[in-house]
Order: structure tokens, then C-alpha cells, then sequence
């Protein structure tokens, strides 16, 4: 057996959580630092490096989230495609925390960032390397500044210190009248 406090001082406690939240508490959850090392680069990896993307790109463009950006009509597609499922993404996870389904919630916010990562960054890559910040670019950072900050308030109650880091850098730096921490902050409705 692993003991909990070796495990979380080994992979980290909010991986620990995470993989307490999607497993099934009707079957016995199978650990090994194996399993928590695949669920970093199943889950967190793809997450980070979204982030990532985002904060590199905007902070060499000088962009902030100051609320005068391009109107809602720059929207693409794919950016109308990816506030679609962050709405349905908050109604899923609500639904399953009010009925105390922790799995279904996390299981739904795994899809949600594959198809964060896999399809809207990777298809609009173009977007962020243009050379001029004009309305199409805003729009782009707009949307993608939007779904973090609201996936980031989403995850908070699975993995409280992630989620903090990231509210810290993607709100509270560039909006002081912002709540100071995710915790906070309201839930995404």
C-alpha cells in the first residue's frame, strides 16, 4: 500500500485529488506512480500547455483582458463552437456537483480540455502568430482568456492550488477589482 501523504508528496497533491475525484467510489481505485504519471500527461500536460500557449502569446502581443476589445461579430466558428461547450461544460458540471457525482464531473471536464487543446488552440494557432494584434486576434484572446478563466473556477474545487495559480496569473494580475482568490470567486453558472 501507498500511503496517501507519500503519494501527494511524491506526485502532488492536486493530482491525488483529481484522481480520487474521476475514480468510481463503487470499485476500488487502482494507484501506482505509474497511474498518477499517465494521468499528468493525460490530463495536466494538455491543460498546462494551453496556458502556457496563452500567457506566451498574449503577453508578447501586450494583450490584457480590458474589456475593449473587437465586438462579438469578430467571433469565428470556432471560437462560437468553443464558448458552446464551455456553456454546456458548466451546466454539465453543475449538474453532476449538485447531484454529488464527482467522476461525471471530472470525467466531463477532461473532454472538454482534449477538445480545448486538440481542436480550438490547434486550429487557430494561425490567429495568435499573425504579426499585427488586429480585431481577429483580440477576438481570438478574448475567447481563450474567457474559457480558462472559467475553466480555472470550474476545477478549483478538484484541484485547489493549480487552480489558484492559474487565477492568480489570468485574472488578479490584470484585474485588481477581481475576487483575490479562485476560492473567492463565484461558480461559473
Amino acid at each position: 500500500a501507498i500511503p496517501f501523504d507519500d503519494a501527494a508528496e511524491q506526485v502532488g497533491a492536486d493530482v491525488m485529488r483529481w484522481m480520487f475525484s474521476a475514480a468510481s467510489p463503487a470499485v476500488n481505485m487502482n494507484f501506482g506512480y505509474h497511474l498518477a504519471h499517465e494521468e499528468v500527461r493525460r490530463f495536466f500536460l494538455p491543460l498546462w500547455n494551453t496556458y502556457g500557449f496563452f500567457v506566451t502569446y498574449a503577453r508578447l502581443d501586450g494583450w490584457t483582458p480590458d474589456g475593449t476589445d473587437a465586438q462579438a461579430a469578430a467571433l469565428t466558428l470556432l471560437d462560437k463552437w468553443i464558448l458552446s461547450r464551455l456553456d454546456a461544460l458548466i451546466g454539465e458540471v453543475r449538474g453532476a456537483l449538485d447531484g454529488y457525482d464527482a467522476q461525471r464531473a471530472t470525467r466531463a471536464i477532461e473532454a472538454f480540455v482534449d477538445d480545448l487543446s486538440n481542436w480550438y488552440v490547434r486550429r487557430n494557432r494561425r490567429r495568435f502568430w499573425k504579426g499585427e494584434l488586429d480585431d481577429d486576434k483580440r477576438a481570438a484572446y478574448r475567447t481563450l482568456h474567457r474559457v480558462l478563466v472559467d475553466l480555472t473556477r470550474l476545477m478549483a474545487p478538484f484541484v485547489p492550488h493549480l487552480s489558484e495559480g492559474l487565477w492568480q496569473n489570468l485574472v488578479t494580475t490584470v484585474q485588481p477589482e477581481a475576487p483575490d482568490s479562485v476560492h473567492l470567486a463565484d461558480f461559473p453558472h
